[in-house]
């Protein structure tokens, strides 16, 4: 089974985020995952910046 870190998205139309996750490469973007690695908001917050978070133990 090949493994790939990828993006799925949550969230609503103009408020979206998403969850990185590690996932069968051959499951859909939105599909069944095997592990939740972190998130990613790509809307900026109030200082401007973008919002990413890892769990760096769980990505080993």
């Amino acid at each position: 089974m090949v493994m790939k870190i990828r993006l799925s998205r949550f969230g609503c139309k103009n408020k979206l985020f998403y969850r990185v996750m590690a996932a069968n490469s051959r499951s859909p973007r939105d599909g069944k995952d095997l592990e939740v690695l972190g998130y990613y908001n790509p809307l900026s917050g109030q200082d401007g910046g973008k919002r990413m978070g890892l769990n760096f133990e769980r990505v080993k």
